[in-house]
């Protein structure tokens, strides 16, 4: 079954456990805002429905947790927004809800796919104060990305900073290694 197939599922037995008034909880209302951001709908720019969704947990007085932001911002980067995005990540954080390596990897590859190093940068700064420790895939567009812009003196000073709890000497060497290397292209 394709994505929107399934998508259009969730929402028909959302709907019949409504109608048979059984109440949706948050779990409910995060996989179908989650079905929203993978079945295209958000890539279209259809983000009513999510909109929705989120109206209708908060009239419920269900309490959105890291799932149901998470969704949100992979529906901000999907449509390429990085910033609503970030600003949801913001939002999130004050809601004391903990984001996961997944969402701030979200972000950070969507700005990298608009240019906007700077977006980045501070998504980049807020995964080290968060203690959320990069993966392969986010150093590596990180760096290459600086790199293009000869902004390599960013990402070493700042990887300068890195608590060594958050980002080995060895994983340290690496990048440097890749932003060398990718100077020398």
């Amino acid at each position: 079954m394709d994505s929107v197939k399934m998508r259009n599922y969730a929402f028909k037995i959302f709907h019949e456990m409504k109608r048979v008034n059984v109440d949706p909880n948050t779990v409910t209302y995060n996989t179908l805002i989650t079905a929203c951001s993978q079945s295209g709908l958000c890539n279209e720019g259809k983000t009513k429905k999510a909109a929705y969704l989120v109206k209708e947990l908060d009239k419920k007085k269900l309490v959105p947790n890291s799932s149901t932001f998470s969704a949100l911002i992979k529906a901000q980067c999907v449509r390429k927004n990085p910033d609503r995005g970030f600003q949801l990540y913001k939002s999130m954080v004050k809601s004391n809800c903990r984001p996961n390596e997944d969402t701030v990897k979200m972000l950070i590859l969507s700005y990298l796919q608009t240019d906007d190093y700077d977006g980045v940068f501070s998504v980049f700064r807020e995964m080290l104060e968060r203690q959320i420790g990069p993966d392969t895939i986010v150093l590596s567009g990180l760096c290459k990305g600086f790199s293009k812009v000869w902004k390599d003196r960013l990402v070493m000073d700042l990887l300068r900073e890195i608590d060594d709890d958050v980002f080995s000497h060895e994983r340290y060497e690496k990048v440097k290694n890749v932003i060398c290397d990718s100077n020398n292209e």
